[in-house]
């Protein structure tokens, strides 16, 4: 099978389903680290490098003419953030959105919400 029909392949099956409801996840570096990690490994089988081979991620990236997938990711999520502040207020993304809860948090370092990500480094 030719490169470009890989590619195509990865493109519309793999990619989609990493991303696949990633408009509201809260990402950690582990996280992103591991679907970095699934996608060199995927670009890497697809162009016949392994391991051993001892190819840096970036130069995979520039042989198969991917994007890191966590920089899609958060492009996604920006679009989607800005879709949501378009929304009529009374639609139910929005709502959320705008929620705060009520009440104290408990004791420990706070969980990571998608609004304290909101701050996208481009």
């Amino acid at each position: 099978m030719k490169k470009e029909t890989k590619l195509r392949i990865h493109n519309i099956t793999a990619k989609a389903t990493l991303k696949f409801g990633s408009e509201a996840w809260v990402l950690k570096i582990r996280e992103e680290q591991r679907l970095e990690t699934v996608q060199i490994k995927f670009l890497g089988h697809l162009i016949g490098i392994t391991k051993l081979d001892k190819e840096k991620n970036q130069c995979i990236r520039e042989k198969t003419g991917a994007q890191n997938i966590v920089k899609e990711i958060k492009q996604y999520q920006k679009k989607w953030l800005q879709h949501v502040q378009r929304m009529v207020t009374n639609r139910l993304p929005r709502k959320t959105l705008k929620y705060w809860p009520e009440g104290r948090r408990n004791i420990g370092r706070p969980k990571k919400r998608w609004r304290d990500q909101l701050h996208f480094e481009d």
